[in-house]
C-alpha cells in the first residue's frame, strides 16, 4: 500500500522545487534578457520589475511549500533509517534548502527595494539587471547583487534537487525502506 499523505507531500515538494527552479532560471536566462527588445531603458526596468515582482509570490508559495513538506517529513525521518550516507544527503538538503528560502527571502526584498527606486519601478536597465549608464549608483548595486544571489540561488535548488533524487533513489534500493513507509501517513 502506498502511502497517500507521504505520496501527495512528495508531489507537493517537487512541484514546489521545479516552479522555483524552473520560473527563477526562466526569468534569468530568457526575460532579463529578452527586455532589451524594449527602445526606452526605463521600461525595460518597469517590465523587468513587474515580472520579478509578479512572479515572488508565486515563488515564495512554491518553495515555501517544498520547504514546509520537507519540514514536517523531516519531523518523522532523519535518513538514518536508510543509512550513514543518506543521512548525511539528509543534512547537505537540509542546508540547501535552508540557502534557497533565504536567498529567495533576499531576492523579493531586494526586488522590492529596487522596484522602488523609480516610480513604477522603471529603473534604467541594458536588460533586467544589468544597469545602464543611466541607473542610479542604489539601484545599480541592488541589480549586481541581485544577479548574484539568482545564480546562487538557482545552484542551491539545483543542489535540492539532485539530491531529492538521490534520497528517492537511496529509499526506492533500500530494504529497510519499505518496512519504515508502511508506518507513514
Amino acid at each position: 500500500m502506498v502511502p497517500v499523505l507521504s505520496s501527495a507531500a512528495l508531489v507537493l515538494h517537487n512541484l514546489g522545487l521545479a516552479t522555483g527552479f524552473g520560473g527563477t532560471l526562466f526569468g534569468k536566462i530568457a526575460l532579463n534578457p529578452a527586455v532589451r527588445v524594449i527602445d526606452r531603458k526605463e521600461e525595460r526596468g518597469q517590465v523587468a520589475n513587474a515580472a520579478w515582482n509578479g512572479f515572488n509570490i508565486v515563488n515564495a508559495v512554491s518553495v515555501g511549500t517544498a520547504a514546509i513538506t520537507w519540514l514536517i517529513g523531516r519531523s518523522k525521518l532523519s535518513g538514518r533509517e536508510i543509512d550513514r550516507e543518506t543521512r548525511g544527503l539528509v543534512i547537505a538538503k537540509d542546508i540547501l534548502l535552508g540557502a534557497t528560502l533565504a536567498l529567495g527571502a533576499a531576492n523579493i526584498f531586494s526586488g522590492a527595494r529596487l522596484a522602488a527606486q523609480a516610480p513604477e519601478g522603471a529603473v534604467p536597465a541594458e536588460t533586467g539587471l544589468t544597469p545602464s549608464e543611466e541607473t542610479p549608483s542604489k539601484a545599480r548595486k541592488l541589480m549586481k547583487t541581485l544577479d548574484v544571489m539568482g545564480i546562487v540561488n538557482i545552484a542551491a535548488m539545483a543542489g535540492v534537487i539532485g539530491i531529492t533524487a538521490l534520497l528517492n533513489m537511496r529509499a526506492g534500493a533500500s530494504a529497510k525502506w519499505p518496512v519504515v513507509a508502511r508506518f507513514l501517513p
